[in-house]
């Protein structure tokens, strides 16, 4: 009796554990990934977003990549990348053996040519012809090896090539001079684009013929895209999704706890920043210096920070942010406190008419936009001393608007595109920047390009300290705030803290189930 007993109890013991345990079929089955970050567009030569990027990490491979947590870049497409000579104008490249299109066909070093001399010559108004502002001329010296010439020395040269900005694209499927258009994309990244939905989905495969920095692919991902926080809050509460990241809800973020069994939370520091954009062009309203730096007198970060992001933002000072080389608050060192006062005596010293009217656009969906922008122009009218005129749009059309000079402000969030402080200043604040202000200050084009010729990049620490203090005296911008990323996951999903780590990569490979 006692055997059948224990051998019944084995048997419910055995059924409840099979129960217990995913079938193999569901541990093969689509992580599904929503965000509100939206792709513009999904050629690499289109874009220079982070919804775009974060999709370019996984289909496409550039020469280098970022490993977690690394600093420097690593080998991926390429066997081997180095400078040529101690004058950093020279980068050659020798290709890894074996990489291929999904059209069968061999990558080779013209293909690499083709998809930096394209971003280039395409020079799209929302794409990131301006990282390679430096490059004078590509060579593909043989079938394996490709050698960049620069205009000048430009030791930030390697991080810019490991960005989706360097992207390889199969030349056979990719217009020289246009944009490729549609729902496809012919890359070697980890996964393949197998369907697409703009701002809806996109459904990844493993690719079984990547060859690259990675060991192997991951499980089979669905992104799902939100028109706003709101939506993928609804949908990480109805269980619709596996992960939830960029960016749910302050207030679902700020009442997050770690310890609740029901999900994973990884919270960790990050270099993505947000600014006010300001039209420094004449014929704007915030053309004169001195309006701009009244603006700055009427900022509260902190309120921001509080009220509108429930503190999952840090107030920020300065143009880079804390953790890289060069950081300062030079802003709070010149505008140490809100002040009225300060702001109308520079107004009147402008000879401005009071209330100055502007415009103040905002990406619709994009975070808490509308309450943030809502917020500032609270802080901004009061006094009497501006009237501003508050708008959202549509992603798409926002990033058109700015880089057309259509807005006199607007707020954008900006994602490091590599570890390097480099990227906090042409990209933002030297001539013809991508965030299209109009600002141009010879002094600050000097100190970022002399900055570029430090292998050492500790050594750029004065440099950047100095852009700062010009950026705070000309306020092309005003620093808002520094993101905090977070991951939220359900309890069979692992892997959330390694997918984003403030290197500009998306690490969808590293999403398993438990």
């Amino acid at each position: 009796m006692r055997i059948l007993v224990t051998l019944l109890v084995l048997a419910i013991v055995g059924v409840g554990g099979w129960q217990l345990l995913p079938s193999q079929g569901d541990k093969n089955k689509s992580i599904t990934v929503g965000t509100t970050d939206a792709v513009t567009s999904l050629d690499p030569a289109g874009a220079y977003d982070a919804g775009s990027w974060a999709l370019f990490s996984n289909l496409f491979q550039s020469l280098l990549t970022f490993e977690p947590g690394g600093v420097q870049p690593v080998p991926d497409a390429a066997q081997s990348c180095t400078f040529k000579g101690s004058d950093l104008k020279t980068y050659r490249c020798t290709l890894r053996d074996g990489i291929v299109f999904p059209s069968g066909r061999a990558m080779t070093a013209e293909d690499v040519k083709y998809s930096f001399d394209r971003v280039k010559k395409i020079n799209s108004d929302v794409g990131p012809a301006s990282l390679f502002s430096t490059l004078g001329s590509v060579s593909a010296d043989s079938a394996t090896t490709v050698t960049f010439h620069l205009a000048s020395p430009d030791a930030t040269f390697p991080f810019k090539v490991a960005t989706g900005a360097g992207a390889i694209v199969d030349k056979d499927k990719y217009p020289a001079d246009s944009l490729r258009t549609g729902s496809g994309a012919d890359g070697t990244g980890p996964y393949k684009l197998t369907a697409y939905t703009k701002d809806q989905r996109a459904a990844l495969a493993p690719n079984t013929h990547y060859k690259g920095n990675l060991n192997g692919t991951g499980k089979p991902i669905e992104l799902r895209y939100y028109a706003d926080s709101q939506a993928l809050d609804k949908a990480w509460q109805g269980k619709q999704i596996d992960v939830a990241t960029r960016t749910l809800p302050p207030n679902v973020l700020s009442g997050l706890n770690p310890s609740d069994p029901n999900h994973r939370v990884t919270e960790s520091d990050s270099s993505e920043t947000r600014n006010l954009y300001l039209n420094t062009r004449a014929g704007s309203p915030l053309h004169d210096a001195r309006v701009r730096q009244a603006m700055a007198w009427l900022v509260n970060r902190e309120e921001l920070a509080a009220t509108v992001y429930e503190g999952t933002v840090d107030p920020l000072y300065s143009l880079i942010p804390t953790g890289l080389t060069g950081h300062t608050t030079s802003f709070f060192d010149t505008y140490p406190r809100q002040s009225t006062a300060k702001a109308r005596e520079l107004l009147t010293e402008a000879g401005v008419s009071l209330p100055v009217r502007f415009t103040f656009g905002y990406g619709k969906g994009r975070g808490a936009g509308a309450e943030e922008s809502a917020a500032l122009k609270k802080q901004l009218e009061a006094g009497g001393l501006f009237k501003v005129d508050v708008k959202g749009y549509e992603w798409t059309d926002f990033q058109k608007r700015w880089a057309a000079g259509k807005m006199d402000a607007w707020a954008v969030g900006w994602v490091a595109d590599y570890p390097d402080p480099d990227t906090f200043g042409s990209p933002l604040v030297g001539t013809g920047s991508t965030m299209n202000t109009g600002y141009a200050n010879k002094a600050v084009d000097t100190l970022i390009q002399e900055s570029q010729q430090y292998a050492d990049r500790s050594r750029v620490a004065q440099d950047f300290r100095d852009v700062q203090a010009h950026i705070a005296t000309d306020v092309p911008l005003i620093p808002l705030w520094q993101r905090k990323e977070y991951v939220v996951s359900s309890e069979d999903v692992g892997g959330g803290q390694y997918l984003s780590d403030g290197t500009g990569v998306f690490r969808l490979w590293q999403l398993n189930w438990i």
